[in-house]
């Protein structure tokens, strides 16, 4: 199983959205992740945006602008997110802030996490919470 060396995470979830610029501006603003890079086309089309969180990254781009992965992604749901943060409820209080759609507010679970869940622009199910699991090395 290859793995990945100077602490880069080797799982990457990409999300294609109607409204790329929009759903960045939510994730950044909302959700505290940072933009990495934010490439875009001739036409303004985000053709490839990496947003960073803690040691982790998801991709994002426009849906509709060609490509194999826009074509396999064409009809399919949407996608849920689970995004380790340190302090559940101050995190929960800038989305709401900011006017996110919150599921489920701050909610002790009984594995032993504190989590919430909010649903982005376009339908996609991102939560927030404690439970970060140890994976083997």
């Amino acid at each position: 199983m290859a793995g990945t060396s100077g602490g880069r995470p080797s799982i990457y979830p990409t999300l294609l959205y109607a409204d790329a610029k929009a759903a960045i501006r939510q994730l950044t603003e909302a959700f505290g992740f940072t933009e990495l890079s934010v490439y875009e086309g001739e036409d303004g089309a985000v053709m490839h945006a990496e947003l960073v969180q803690g040691n982790g990254a998801v991709m994002v781009g426009s849906k509709g602008r060609g490509g194999v992965f826009d074509a396999a992604m064409k009809d399919a749901g949407t996608t849920g997110v689970y995004v380790v943060v340190d302090d559940v409820d101050a995190h929960h209080r800038r989305a709401v802030d900011h006017g996110a759609e919150i599921l489920m507010p701050p909610t002790d679970q009984d594995y032993g996490s504190r989590d919430y869940m909010a649903r982005d622009l376009e339908g996609n199910v991102w939560s927030f919470g404690t439970y970060a699991p140890e994976t083997a090395g």
